[in-house]
């Protein structure tokens, strides 16, 4: 019974850190830790970014929980690290290698679902300054951008 509980921990940890997310990159990013996050929206600061520092601010976390849920035998916070750490591959996959290309094993990615993030972190990138942010979030695509996004023709 435990792995359920485990495993319901992990995900619900994983869909609240979206929230976690868009609250993080409004309000510290956009905030008052711009100075990290300015060249991100900047072109032509090479491969690595000041931005890249803030996958801190969740590992340092993630790993914690996994650390002292594992040694204090508390594997329910254990699971949320996890849930952190699955939340953060999927940052990594979806908007370093998926959306900026920063590495390139996905560029043929062309479904309605990753047009739509495409589309939404564009019109995030479209402000080059702190102020008048948009789509802050990464999975969750707010419909005005689905939207706007054309889906592909069905192909019998």
């Amino acid at each position: 019974m435990i792995f359920v509980y485990y495993t319901g921990v992990l995900v619900l940890t994983f869909f609240l850190m979206e929230g976690v997310t868009w609250c993080t990159h409004k309000y510290v990013m956009h905030g008052f830790l711009w100075m990290l996050h300015a060249d991100h929206h900047r072109p032509g600061h090479g491969f690595f970014e000041k931005n890249d520092a803030f996958f801190l601010l969740f590992a340092i976390p993630s790993f914690l929980a996994i650390l002292f849920g594992a040694l204090g035998g508390h594997y329910l916070l254990q699971a949320a690290g996890f849930g952190i750490m699955a939340y953060g591959a999927a940052y990594f996959l979806i908007h370093d290698v998926i959306i900026h290309q920063r590495f390139k094993w996905f560029t043929r990615s062309n479904n309605f679902y990753i047009r739509a993030i495409r589309f939404a972190h564009k019109m995030h990138h479209k402000h080059l300054d702190k102020e008048e942010g948009e789509a802050f979030g990464l999975l969750y695509v707010h419909r005005k951008y689905r939207r706007k996004t054309k889906k592909p023709p069905h192909h019998a």
